[in-house]
C-alpha cells in the first residue's frame, strides 16, 4: 500500500475512533494506539491543559506506565512540550539527544539528560515530533510521538500527518467541551429546580388549615422520612400528586428521581412496558431494548396514578415488585434488582374493587400500609379563601395582572359551590378569571358558565329562608321547653340535631356510609365517628339536610404555595 493510501486509512480510522460516543480519555486512547500502530512509534502521548491548575497533564499515552504517565505533567513553557503549547508552533526534532529544552522527565530515555517522555534502546536516534491541540483560537494541550529516526522526509510526512491527526483532537475536544458545559448547566439547573421542588413542597407550604387537612400534613409529615408504600385516596383533582410529591421531597430520597405514570392513560400492554421495559423483539414495535419506570426511578421514588385501574396481570407484576423489589422486562428472564418507593393513588373505593374482585386483595394490603384520605374541596370549606388568594397571586404574576378586589356575593358563591372538580377546578376558575379580566375586580361575569347558573338557582330559591326560619323555630322551642336543663341545653340541642340528620342521611342514601358522607358535605371519618359516637344503624329518621349558610370572607393574605 502507498504511503499516502496508509496516512488516508489512518486519518479516517481515527475519525471513525473519534465519533464514537466514549469518554473523552477512552477515544483518545485508541487514538493514540492506533497512530502508534500505524506509524510504528514507541511511544506516544496526548497532553491537555487541566485549568483548575493550570498544568499541562498527559491524558492518554502508549508506552508509558500509569506512574510515568502521571509524572508527565509540565507547566506551560516548560521543555519542548510546555513550548509547543505556549508558542502554538510545531516542535520536530531528529534526535532529541542534541535538543538542550528536552525534559527528561520520564527518566526513561537512553543517552539523555532530560526527556519529555521516552526514546527507544538502542543506537538508533530517537525523533521527537510534538504539535499543539487547539480549541478555535484556543491551545488545549499538545499530542506527542517518539519514533526512531530514518531520514528527514519521512520526519517530515510524520509531523504532517500528526498536524491532522491534532486537528482532529481539537473537533472532538470542542465537542466535548460543549457537552461538558451543557451537561454542567443541566446539572446545575436541575439542582436549581430541585432545590425550587423541595421549597414548593414544604409541608408549611401545603394551604389548609381545615382540621381535615391539618390531619392530613400531620399524616405525611410522620410517614415521608421512612419508606413505607403510601395509598392516597380521594377525589378526582382534590391533590393526590401535590401530596406524592411533598411525600417525595421531604424524604431521604429527595435528590434522587420521582416518576409519575397514570396507570389508567395506556393499554396493559403499553403501561406494562412503561413500568418494566421490554427487550427488542419482544413484540410489534420493540425494535430496542428499553428501561422500564420502575428501573428508572432506583433509589427515588415512583408515583402510580389511578392504580385502581391496573389489569389483572400487572397487579400481579406489580405485587412481586412490592414484595420482592425485584420484576423482569417484557420478553426477558433476566431478574432486575430495583430500590423504588411506591406511593400510589386512585379515586376508586378499593375496598369495594376487592369485593367485586376487580382488584387483588393481596395488592391492596401491600398498597394499603400507610392509607391517607385526601378530602375534597366541599368539605374543607374554610381552606378556599387562601386558595383562591394563592392562585390569584400566582396568575396575575403569570399573566401581569392586578385582580385582587373579590365582592362579598361572589366570595359566598365559590364557598357553596360544591366544587365536583375539587381544587384543580377552583384553580381553573381563578386562571379563567385572571385571563379575562380587563379591571382589578373579580366579578361574577369571570366565573365559568357552570357556577354562575348555581349562584342564580342559590339566589332565585328560598332555601335560606327555610333554613333560617327552621332554625329560628328550633333554637325558640329549645329555650321555652328546656329551661329545667339549664347548662346542659346546648350539647343536647346539638347533639339530637347531629342525630337525626346524619341518620336520615344514611337512611335516605341506603346505609352507604361514603355517598352520606358526599351528601352532607363532611369527611368519612368525621361521619364514622359520628355513627359509632350516636349508635346510629342507617335505619334512623331525621330532618332533612339544608345546605349550610355561606362562610365569611377571609381577608387574602398569607400566601403560600398549594
Amino acid at each position: 500500500m502507498a504511503k499516502d493510501d496508509r496516512e488516508i486509512d489512518t486519518i479516517e480510522e481515527i475519525t471513525q475512533i473519534l465519533g464514537d460516543n466514549l469518554e473523552l480519555n477512552e477515544v483518545f486512547q485508541q487514538a493514540v494506539s492506533l497512530l502508534s500502530r500505524r506509524l510504528k512509534i514507541t511511544r506516544a502521548a496526548l497532553v491537555l491543559l487541566d485549568r483548575a491548575s493550570g498544568q499541562l497533564r498527559t491524558v492518554a499515552a502508549v508506552g508509558l506506565t500509569p506512574a510515568e504517565q502521571q509524572r508527565a505533567r509540565y507547566a506551560v513553557g516548560e521543555g519542548v512540550t510546555g513550548a509547543v503549547h505556549a508558542s502554538g508552533e510545531a516542535a520536530i526534532i531528529p534526535d532529541i539527544t542534541q535538543h538542550p529544552g528536552f525534559l527528561n522527565r520520564i527518566g526513561a530515555t537512553p543517552g539523555v539528560a532530560e526527556g519529555d517522555g521516552a526514546g527507544t534502546a538502542g543506537a538508533a536516534a530517537t525523533s521527537f515530533i510534538c504539535v499543539p491541540v487547539r480549541d478555535g483560537d484556543d491551545r488545549v494541550g499538545t499530542v506527542s510521538i517518539h519514533k526512531p529516526f530514518t531520514d528527514d522526509a519521512t520526519l517530515a510526512a510524520d509531523a504532517r500527518l500528526l498536524k491532522i491527526v491534532a486537528g482532529l483532537f481539537s473537533q472532538t475536544v470542542r465537542i466535548h467541551h460543549l457537552v461538558q458545559m451543557e451537561k454542567d448547566q443541566w446539572l446545575e439547573e436541575n439542582e436549581r429546580l430541585r432545590d425550587s421542588l423541595r421549597t414548593r413542597y414544604k409541608f408549611d407550604n401545603i394551604i389548609g388549615s381545615s382540621p381535615v387537612m391539618l390531619d392530613v400534613l400531620n399524616t405525611i409529615g410522620q410517614v415521608a422520612s421512612s419508606r413505607a408504600t403510601v395509598l392516597l385516596l380521594g377525589e378526582t383533582g382534590c391533590g393526590k400528586e401535590m401530596i406524592a410529591k411533598a411525600i417525595h421531597y421531604n424524604s431521604p430520597r429527595k435528590d434522587k428521581t420521582m416518576i409519575r405514570i397514570n396507570c389508567g392513560a395506556l393499554s396493559p400492554q403499553l403501561l406494562e412496558s412503561e413500568l418494566f421495559g421490554h427487550v427488542k423483539g419482544s413484540f410489534t414495535g420493540a425494535i430496542k431494548d428499553k428501561i422500564g419506570r420502575f428501573e428508572a426511578a432506583d433509589g427515588g421514588t415512583i408515583f402510580l396514578d389511578e392504580v385502581g385501574t391496573l389489569d389483572p396481570q400487572l397487579q400481579v407484576k406489580l405485587l412481586r415488585v412490592l414484595q420482592e423489589r425485584e420484576f423482569e422486562r417484557v420478553g426477558d428472564h433476566h431478574t432486575v434488582k430495583t430500590d423504588v418507593r411506591v406511593i400510589a393513588a386512585t379515586n376508586l373505593e378499593l375496598e369495594d374493587e376487592v369485593r367485586n374482585g376487580s382488584f387483588r386483595e393481596d395488592l391492596y394490603y401491600r398498597l394499603n400500609v400507610v392509607t391517607i384520605h385526601l378530602p375534597p374541596l366541599r368539605t374543607r370549606r374554610e381552606d378556599i379563601p387562601r386558595l383562591i388568594d394563592h392562585f390569584l397571586d400566582r396568575y396575575n404574576r403569570e399573566n401581569q395582572r392586578k385582580v385582587g378586589k373579590i365582592s362579598r356575593d361572589v366570595l359566598n358563591t365559590l364557598l357553596r359551590y360544591p366544587w365536583p372538580g375539587n381544587v384543580r377546578e377552583l384553580e381553573n376558575a381563578v386562571e379563567r378569571a385572571v385571563v379575562l379580566s380587563t379591571g382589578e375586580e373579580f366579578v361574577e361575569e369571570l366565573l365559568p358558565l357552570q357556577i354562575r347558573i348555581f349562584a342564580q338557582q342559590t339566589r332565585g330559591d328560598s332555601g335560606d329562608a327555610s333554613i333560617d326560619s327552621l332554625a329560628g323555630r328550633l333554637a325558640s322551642h329549645a329555650v321555652q321547653r328546656l329551661q329545667a336543663y339549664e347548662g346542659d341545653i346546648y350539647g343536647m340541642v346539638i347533639g339530637e340535631v347531629e342525630r337525626h340528620l346524619i341518620g336520615e342521611a344514611l337512611r335516605h342514601n341506603a346505609g352507604v356510609k361514603v355517598r352520606a358522607a358526599d351528601f352532607l358535605g363532611i369527611n368519612r371519618n368525621t361521619l364514622n365517628k359520628k355513627v359509632k359516637e350516636l349508635g346510629l344503624t342507617g335505619e334512623e329518621p331525621g330532618a332533612a339536610a339544608p345546605e349550610g349558610a355561606a362562610a365569611s370572607r377571609v381577608p387574602l393574605s398569607d400566601r403560600a404555595d398549594a
